[in-house]
């Protein structure tokens, strides 16, 4: 019998450990996850403003149809599903979240997705909301202000959800850098169709190389910017050489070029003005002295 009984507590203290285990291995996988996706959404990121020194960013770019995908991942992570009248759990999108959570966000755009004709479903109206707001430059303030809610925070999402952990004081603060990007983006498009969900290309940020302290060299940069566009090229060959013909090259330094000429002009013009302003300053000084010494 004591066999028996300390066999069965064995038994049982094997079989709690093995849930145990399974519990801390659960959750470290989670935990990855959670740094992956802020990782790959950093990565996506930096890649976009490189991309937008070149060309202007819309929806036929990579860059951003992944950074959309990346976002949308992210705010997706570990919703709660709407429960029905009936008692059935029907799944929502992030919109749902959004549209609550950044009503007190001053001249949001959540009224004017809600009234848009062309978008009907919540997914859509999701990825409408993206690009809304990064042509407003005020995604960041979006998430900041989301992030800030928690009670309805909490109502969303589960435990263990990307915006309810440590990793959600980052997102905001990585997103902040978008905004010196112009953006330019249809709202008729192929894009909104909610009707597939977002996929990430993880393949450029495979290749993405950074060093100790987090800058680039130039070699480096370029590889990145290489990459970022390529769809077919694989994890096996890491860093394919940038090639671009001559003509790409001189219309990308043309216009380079051009920006840097306007922003000369415009600092010179800036000079200009100031010194304009300091001559009257001293001319009329000078007369108001010579009006005292004749009175």
């Amino acid at each position: 019998m004591a066999s028996r009984s300390l066999g069965g507590l064995s038994g049982s203290r094997g079989a709690g450990g093995g849930g145990g285990g399974k519990k801390s291995l659960s959750a470290r996988n989670a935990a990855v996850e959670r740094r992956n996706l802020i990782t790959v959404c950093r990565f996506s990121v930096k890649t976009l403003i490189d991309r937008s020194c070149f060309e202007t960013i819309d929806d036929s770019s990579p860059e951003f149809n992944n950074f959309a995908a990346i976002l949308e991942q992210i705010l997706s992570h570990r919703l709660k599903g709407q429960v029905t009248w009936f008692g059935y759990e029907s799944p929502r999108s992030f919109w749902d979240y959004i549209r609550v959570a950044c009503r007190k966000v001053s001249q949001n755009c959540i009224c004017s997705i809600e009234n848009m004709e062309n978008v009907s479903s919540s997914r859509a109206k999701g990825r409408a909301w993206i690009r809304v707001a990064l042509m407003e430059k005020h995604l960041s303030e979006y998430i900041s202000t989301a992030l800030r809610d928690f009670k309805t925070t909490r109502r969303f999402y589960e435990d263990g959800a990307i915006v309810l952990g440590e990793e959600a004081n980052m997102l905001a603060g990585m997103l902040l850098g978008l905004n010196a990007i112009d953006f330019s983006f249809c709202l008729k498009g192929e894009g909104l169709d909610g009707s597939f969900p977002a996929v990430i290309d993880y393949t450029p940020y495979l290749k993405f190389t950074q060093s100790s302290d987090s800058i680039s060299s130039d070699e480096e940069e370029l590889r990145t910017l290489g990459s970022s566009g390529s769809e077919s090229s694989t994890p096996e060959n890491v860093g394919p050489p940038f090639i671009m013909d001559e003509n790409s090259w001189f219309n990308k330094c043309k216009r380079v070029k051009q920006k840097y000429q306007l922003t000369l002009e415009q600092k010179v013009f800036i000079s200009c003005q100031k010194s304009f302003n300091l001559v009257l300053v001293i001319a009329f000084r000078l007369l108001l002295q010579k009006d005292l010494l004749t009175e």
